[in-house]
């Protein structure tokens, strides 16, 4: 077998250079950390860091208390008990006690009607706001307390469609402004045909829709803005309450296509309101 002193000076070179190498490769393994920090480590990272931020934003907005307005509890609806922390229960006899015509004027006299907790009731009655004249009686002569007071007082009816901006701004939820929407949006229609056309009015809670539709009625038509269907422009079509442009559009296109259009081709028209066809139809032409 052949020795290493009988290799060339150059084998043993290779052969040193080989070994120490290998000593170096050794050391490598031993001392030194190959964990790397991937990409994906620090995504992770990240995205930890800010579910952390998120966790702490979802705990603060659960200790928000939900701000809660001034309002007549005589309104309450069963929307508005719910989101007041009332049951089923006690809505519904608030909701009977005033289908007689009958108001309470007081927190206890609420309680007494919803039979509402205690601790219910400390929390709702500072947000309370009965009339200046339940508030303030001893201001005001003892026969308007007594008129008003009474359980039986019936209420009367206006037309909506003679509403002047006064007689809607003494319903509690209509100001200056929501005021001028309603008879913005009768000027633009002529008048209502329907109390539900109130909806369409923007800004009205239920509350309020409520309380129109107690104080006031279709009564009368005066005069109803029409426009003729089957001659109108797209741009005629879209300037009217019931119909945008992408809709206007669909109305010339089926027109063109089939000739005049009857009551009777509207629900056929694509994206056509036909829940709302029996109030649209008596604004339009054929």
């Amino acid at each position: 077998m052949q020795t290493v002193l009988q290799y060339t000076k150059s084998q043993r070179l290779g052969l040193v250079l080989l070994f120490v190498l290998i000593l170096i490769l050794q050391g490598v393994y031993f001392f030194v950390d190959f964990k790397t920090e991937t990409n994906s480590n620090k995504a992770a990272a990240t995205w930890l860091a800010e579910q952390k931020e998120i966790d702490s934003l979802k705990v603060q907005s659960r200790s928000v208390t939900p701000v809660i307005y001034p309002f007549n509890p005589n309104y309450i609806t069963d929307f508005k008990g719910y989101k007041l922390g009332m049951s089923t229960a006690e809505i519904d006899r608030l909701l009977a006690y005033r289908k007689q015509n009958k108001f309470v004027n007081s927190a206890a006299e609420f309680q007494t009607v919803t039979g509402v907790s205690d601790s219910l009731l400390k929390t709702l009655s500072p947000f309370f706001k009965f009339p200046d004249w339940v508030t303030h009686r001893k201001t005001y002569p003892a026969a308007f307390v007594q008129a008003h007071a009474s359980k039986n007082e019936k209420t009367i009816v206006l037309d909506i469609n003679k509403a002047t901006k006064e007689e809607l701004m003494k319903l509690y939820g209509i100001g200056d402004k929501i005021s001028d929407r309603i008879l913005e949006q009768r000027e633009k229609l002529g008048s209502f045909v329907s109390m539900e056309q109130l909806q369409d009015v923007w800004g009205l809670s239920p509350e309020v829709l409520e309380q129109l539709n107690r104080r006031f009625a279709v009564q009368s038509t005066p005069q109803l803005k029409k426009i003729n269907i089957n001659t109108a422009s797209v741009k005629e079509l879209s300037q009217s309450p019931f119909f945008r442009y992408a809709l206007a559009k669909e109305l010339v296109i089926y027109r063109t296509m089939h000739g005049s259009i009857t009551v009777e081709d509207l629900p056929k028209i694509k994206g056509f309101p036909v829940d709302q066809i029996q109030i649209i139809a008596l604004y339009l032409e054929f």
